[in-house]
């Protein structure tokens, strides 16, 4: 019970934090602002030990995921594409946009900075020109850019996931780490058979 006490403080604070409530400092173990985002926060708040990996890939693969929501939503933004590139930018970020919050919540509650200090280069990351490039590109040559860089982004994000699953200790994100590596594995195949087609 004395586990459950402490998960509930923690994760109420981290639902205050994400959700920008203001507090007059410090957690507030007996407030609860109701409804099922207090169960759901507790359920992503991780109680485990952790280790450097857990807080490097949880650090690294949130920046990461930005990027894909954001290349997906300058997609998402374009006209008269193809609805099955329209269908994989929604899936992309339906998926990852949870998981951003997801880590954050277990950096928070971790204690561990949210984000990682000092430039650290990723695989598969795109550049401001890329993400120019893309913004500007319309019709077929649009579709043709995004999963060519997708692609890339994807194994870049899969490579961080794999290190988490050998390198990892907490439970939670290792199983999260697996979890990105099933379905982008599988997202990749589909997007060089997209590509194949255009």
């Amino acid at each position: 019970m004395k586990k459950f006490l402490t998960l509930s403080a923690t994760a109420a604070a981290a639902m205050i934090a994400l959700a920008g409530c203001s507090t007059d400092g410090g957690s507030m173990p007996g407030m609860n602002h109701g409804g099922s985002t207090t169960s759901t926060v507790e359920a992503t708040v991780t109680t485990g030990e952790h280790n450097a990996a857990d807080t490097t890939f949880a650090q690294m693969m949130t920046p990461h995921h930005v990027q894909a929501v954001q290349m997906s939503d300058i997609m998402l933004a374009k006209s008269g594409l193809d609805p099955k590139i329209m269908a994989l930018a929604t899936d992309i970020k339906a998926a990852q946009g949870p998981e951003i919050k997801k880590m954050n919540t277990w950096l928070t509650g971790w204690s561990e900075p949210t984000a990682m200090a000092g430039n650290h280069s990723m695989n598969g990351m795109m550049s401001a020109t890329d993400l120019d490039k893309l913004k500007a590109a319309q019709g077929t040559e649009a579709s043709k850019l995004f999963l060519t860089q997708m692609i890339a982004h994807h194994e870049g994000a899969v490579e961080m996931a794999k290190s988490e699953v050998t390198d990892g200790k907490n439970a939670d994100a290792v199983a999260l780490a697996k979890s990105i590596v099933a379905s982008q594995e599988t997202e990749i195949k589909n997007m060089k058979d997209l590509l194949a087609a255009l």
